[in-house]
């Protein structure tokens, strides 16, 4: 397993886990420094879920513990991606006690948010199963976790859209309002952009959509649409204007990600994989200590 699976170098990775640690360490863990010498014995510990999910992050968790001492052993018996029963152990940790105690809330935080992540994830994307139609996430993460959350999304089987700003152009209602209507909107961000960088557009009506068709843009998103209004508004895009991608978004739910996808759209686009997915529970619980 990768010890770091995340599309951002070592060097940043360690400056989230650290800040984090800091967060949670501040002037130092008084409960584990009163434990006096019981704290400095070697000792294990597992890492058990507390009910069925899709694992996600024990990589860095690895990585966290090692920031606090390097020869932390930090063995997953899972992979990321895994979908795992209740009471499965997933992990296996050997080092000093005061580390293990230390890095323990945070390590678990972090593993327990990406697996709340990539279970919900799993569970959209196998409602998509059967189809062409692929899930896509958005850009309403929690602030400073995106990288992470995104790495989660992917986890579970969905594929990122977009990481920031700077990756691509959407041109959304703001910004049509902004600039007039979409025509004026696409031939004024064309201007500005480098050549190789995809344009999106949002459309809420087979008004926009026409406009949009219009438009040399590679991505029309269809959003807040009825599936009856989202099927005529595909049809017209396939006819006139085969190469574009069509997206979906709003209201996107379990319950109506087979409607939405029998449409023809290529993408769907939701949040609540990640605004909505609570955290998988997982404990930590001390097997041994070996007196020193």
């Amino acid at each position: 397993m990768s010890l770091n699976p995340l599309p951002i170098p070592d060097i940043t990775v360690d400056q989230y886990l650290q800040a984090w640690l800091q967060e949670d360490v501040g002037r130092g863990d008084w409960t584990t420094a009163g434990l006096g010498s019981f704290a400095q014995r070697p000792g294990q510990a597992v890492w058990v879920t507390r009910a069925p999910g899709v694992i996600a992050g024990l990589p860095l968790a690895r990585r966290l513990f090692q920031q606090l001492d390097v020869d932390v052993s930090f063995e997953p018996l899972v992979n990321d991606g895994d979908p795992c029963n209740k009471d499965t152990t997933v992990a296996k940790i050997s080092g000093p006690l005061a580390v293990l105690l230390t890095g323990e809330r945070v390590a678990l935080n972090l593993v327990m948010r990406l697996s709340g992540i990539a279970t919900a994830t799993r569970q959209y994307v196998e409602q998509l199963a059967d189809r062409p139609t692929q899930l896509v996430d958005t850009r309403k993460t929690t602030p400073g976790l995106r990288q992470f959350e995104k790495y989660a999304s992917r986890v579970g089987g969905a594929i990122n859209h977009r990481m920031g700003l700077d990756d691509a152009v959407m041109i959304k209602d703001n910004h049509i309002a902004a600039a007039g209507g979409i025509r004026a909107a696409v031939a004024q961000i064309r201007t500005a952009i480098p050549y190789p960088m995809t344009v999106e557009v949002e459309t809420s009506n087979l008004e926009q959509v026409d406009e949009a068709i219009a438009c040399p843009v590679d991505i029309i998103m269809l959003d807040n649409m009825s599936p009856e209004l989202m099927k005529t508004a595909v049809e017209r895009i396939r006819e006139q204007k085969p190469t574009v991608k069509i997206e979906a978004s709003g209201n996107v739910t379990l319950e109506t990600l087979g409607a939405i996808a029998a449409t023809g759209v290529d993408f769907i686009s939701s949040s609540a994989p990640v605004t909505r997915a609570p955290w998988l529970d997982i404990s930590m619980q001390v097997t041994s200590s070996e007196a020193v």
